[in-house]
């Protein structure tokens, strides 16, 4: 049995999410196996690209009554984060429902440039043992253009133009819309702490 796969939900950061996992000493499978994915002790569900394709990959695959079933500590990273939320505007598509909120198209204006691209800081709202060792202020590598502008499962947000979830949980289910796989130190801090 592998401690933590990673669903293979077609992203292309895929590889960089296992190295960033390989460095903290985990090797994680990627997989469409429903049986590995049950067996695991940790699912991690990255993805990059848009909230419809990443659905319809899960649905191919036969997984999205699977993955709405799990107990096990579960982590979308980016879209995968996104497609854990009720609903996506990127494509008017039904998400997975695990966590309340819905995904909207991130405001641009003046001055704030729309796919949000490269290094802001987090603003950590609530305690949680995924955040520990993560401060108000740590920065963090984002690249996206869809968001979840409130929700209760926040514990840390972001500021690009107006305010939007970081990262959220909800009991075992969570989420980081930035890549931790391309946020330095604080990003191996958020996966070393879902590990273990």
């Amino acid at each position: 049995m592998s401690r933590v796969v990673l669903i293979d939900s077609g992203g292309c950061n895929i590889g960089s999410v296992r190295y960033a996992l390989q460095r903290l000493g985990c090797e994680a499978p990627l997989t469409r196996d429903p049986e590995l994915i049950r067996a695991a002790e940790r699912v991690i569900l990255p993805g990059v690209g848009a909230a419809g394709p990443a659905m319809q990959t899960l649905r191919d695959a036969g997984l999205i009554e699977l993955v709405r079933a799990l107990s096990q500590p579960l982590l979308g990273v980016c879209v995968g984060m996104q497609i854990l939320f009720e609903h996506s505007e990127e494509g008017d598509v039904e998400c997975l429902g695990l966590l309340p909120g819905r995904v909207r198209k991130l405001p641009s204006s003046e001055g704030v440039r729309v796919p949000h691209m490269g290094w802001n800081r987090l603003r950590v709202e609530a305690a949680s043992t995924l955040l520990d060792g993560v401060d108000s202020g740590d920065w963090a590598y984002f690249v996206h253009s869809y968001g979840v502008q409130a929700s209760d499962a926040a514990i840390a947000s972001c500021e690009h133009g107006e305010s939007f979830v970081a990262v959220a949980q909800r009991g075992h289910i969570a989420g980081a819309q930035f890549h931790p796989e391309r946020s330095a130190a604080v990003g191996a801090r958020v996966l070393a702490n879902f590990i273990a």
